[in-house]
């Protein structure tokens, strides 16, 4: 049976990376007051595609940073990584999937159809490097879970330009103060992906699941979404 691996993910990563992303910072607008501008996030991650994961995220963030983010999640595969993201898109529902997106019916709802719920990739929370949409399969630099659970934090991680945001123009290209703006409003949603769907503690392309729709290379299992949470005002 073919199983995969951190070195094959991260190969195959490489041909993904031309992710549709413009723009390498932020652009502050004159006369911002930046004391108004902070904002903390909260989420409650749940369960996807019956994962058995929860977790909690917070993040705050400040003008077109997130000065600080920490995701704790539980109850995921240990010792193989867990892609994470935020998402939002200017036309998207902006929360998490229900099964009513299961365009095949195949009782899964893997990632490209989550999409028009929670909206294409703004941020890739990476343990280091690239935090850009560029990085969003490079799970080389994700998290890897031990005894089931992890804790990840990050600080000054920078919006960026992202082209297929939904918004009018060339592209859907969101700016990078139009996205932060939206995540300060509680529009982002925050992924962890990776269901061990057979429970045989790895990645794999056992069926029914098989392959990824990123990639055939990638399995399905690698790619789909455990967990899920709306960053939230309180």
């Amino acid at each position: 049976m073919k199983r995969y691996s951190m070195m094959t993910i991260g190969a195959s990563a490489v041909a993904l990376v031309a992710v549709a992303t413009l723009g390498s910072g932020p652009v502050y607008a004159k006369g911002d007051d930046a004391s108004e501008k902070r904002v903390t996030l909260h989420a409650t991650l749940s369960e996807l595609n019956g994962s058995g994961a929860s977790g909690t995220a917070t993040a705050v963030v400040k003008n077109q940073k997130i000065e600080q983010i920490d995701v704790h999640a539980t109850g995921v595969t240990s010792g193989v990584p867990h892609a994470q993201h935020i998402h939002y898109g200017e036309q998207a529902l902006n929360e998490c999937p229900t099964l009513a997106l299961d365009a095949d019916h195949d009782g899964r709802v893997n990632t490209v159809e989550g999409i028009p719920a929670y909206g294409p990739v703004v941020v890739s929370l990476n343990t280091t490097g690239d935090t850009t949409p560029a990085s969003f399969l490079d799970v080389t630099r994700f998290p890897v879970a031990a005894d089931g659970s992890y804790h990840y934090s990050r600080s000054n991680i920078e919006f960026t330009d992202v082209a297929g945001t939904g918004y009018p123009g060339a592209g859907g290209l969101g700016t990078a103060k139009q996205i932060a703006d939206s995540i300060r409003d509680g529009e982002g949603v925050l992924v962890i992906h990776g269901v061990d769907y057979d429970g045989n503690g790895t990645y794999n392309f056992s069926d029914p699941e098989g392959a990824s729709e990123l990639d055939p290379a990638l399995p399905a299992e690698a790619t789909d979404p455990a967990v899920c949470g709306v960053l939230e005002r309180h």
